[in-house]
């Protein structure tokens, strides 16, 4: 079984950036759609970014144009590059691969 690990959440200023990094083990990963959804207290589990296997994106429209996802299949790694950072993406971030989800990492932009 596929199981994510998070890392990269933090602390930081409106306007910055931020990496995020999802990595999990096994030969399926190259082979699988990664998700990263975000969620806030109190708040439904929110639909980020999508990778397809072949490298294809989907983006929320709140996000399009400052976030980018990519993967690495050598390093079973996708990435969630984040610019441009508003408080409103202050969150856990989570990512889905298959049916397994990460412990989420958690983002907060503040000043």
């Amino acid at each position: 079984q596929v199981q994510p690990v998070e890392s990269g959440g933090g602390l930081v200023q409106p306007g910055g950036s931020l990496r995020l990094s999802c990595t999990a083990s096994g030969s399926m990963f190259s082979g699988a759609v990664i998700f990263w959804y975000r969620q806030t207290p109190g708040k439904q589990r929110e639909l980020v970014a999508v990778i397809t296997s072949g490298g294809g994106t989907t983006y929320a429209a709140s996000v399009k144009g400052r976030f980018t996802i990519s993967r690495d299949n050598v390093k079973n790694t996708v990435y969630l590059q984040m610019n441009s950072l508003k408080p409103e993406d202050t969150a856990v971030y989570y990512c889905k691969v298959y049916n397994s989800w990460g412990q989420g990492t958690q983002v907060t932009v503040s000043s």
